[in-house]
């Protein structure tokens, strides 16, 4: 906004600095567009916003490196010198929690091993090597960073080049003041330390609530009693339909169809659930879950 620019004239002054600019109106109003390298600038009489591209990119030149908090200091005192405005004082209202992690597998082993998350919906793109969660506001996107990479012409940097590279992104699309319980949001915050940290424990966080879906086979050396056969058996239907998901999703259609009640549903639902989470040797460690849980931990530890 104007007034958090102080006695800048955003207006007249911040397109002097600017790249391919041009002008037009909207609502009678003029509104000026350029931009700073990839960055997307665009001014009214009353405000500057930044409206499309990678802070991480434009500063670091890709997202494959991971910013952390210095480098996102150093970021915002740089984009402030060349527009000659404080950006540190800018509200922020898209904000991405992001990080690549190089894993032994490919990266769609990976993704048939996350499972429901509550609140949200689970929507996997095969085709993209993608799954999506979205709750209204945000997103948890997981992806095949490389694939994406090639599908959008862009160079791979060597260090990733022939490695499976798993792109795991938390996104604050709206209202994120209200998400992360500020009174607004602004880019100076982005690399203090309590709220920086506090943003690296949210998309762990995030991760850590997703159900993990492990393999399971059935051990009956390991049966011993008439529970431990009812569990061999929910597992056993469970596989038979598919997996956890696929029961889970064939559950919620009966319910809908009138077939099942609210709590029969929610009942099953429960027992499926703790069935193929139960310990012991029930269940198979999953090694993709494992190495991946250490990467997401060890992630943050590094940023910190």
């Amino acid at each position: 906004m104007q007034y958090e620019a102080g006695n800048v004239d955003i207006f007249n002054t911040v397109p002097c600095y600017l790249d391919n600019v041009g002008e037009h109106f909207y609502n009678e109003f003029p509104v000026i567009t350029g931009n700073i390298g990839r960055l997307k600038i665009s001014i009214n009489r009353y405000q500057m916003e930044i409206k499309g591209g990678s802070l991480c990119k434009w500063y670091l030149g890709d997202n494959y490196q991971t910013m952390g908090r210095s480098d996102t200091q150093r970021a915002m005192e740089k984009l402030s010198d060349m527009l000659h405005v404080p950006i540190g004082k800018a509200r922020v209202t898209r904000l991405d929690i992001a990080q690549n992690i190089i894993t032994q597998y490919p990266v769609d082993v990976y993704l048939n091993h996350l499972g429901a998350l509550k609140y949200y919906k689970r929507l996997p793109m095969i085709e993209a090597g993608s799954l999506y969660y979205i709750q209204e506001g945000r997103k948890l996107c997981f992806y095949d960073k490389n694939k994406e990479q090639k599908s959008q012409k862009e160079p791979i940097p060597e260090l990733y080049k022939g490695r499976n590279v798993l792109r795991f992104e938390y996104r604050f699309i709206s209202k994120i003041n209200n998400q992360l319980g500020q009174e607004k949001v602004t880019g100076e915050m982005l690399y203090n330390e309590s709220f920086y940290v506090g943003l690296l424990n949210r998309w762990r966080d995030a991760y850590k609530s997703i159900d993990k879906i492990n393999d399971s086979f059935l051990n009956f050396q390991e049966m011993r009693t008439k529970q431990d056969l009812y569990r061999l058996g929910v597992l056993s239907l469970v596989e038979r339909a598919g997996g956890q998901l696929e029961m889970i999703k064939q559950i919620n259609e009966a319910q809908k169809q009138g077939i099942l009640s609210k709590k029969q549903a929610y009942d099953l639902r429960k027992k499926v659930k703790e069935a193929c989470s139960i310990g012991g040797n029930f269940t198979a460690p999953n090694e993709a879950i494992i190495e991946l849980d250490r990467k997401i931990n060890d992630a943050i530890k590094f940023y910190r």
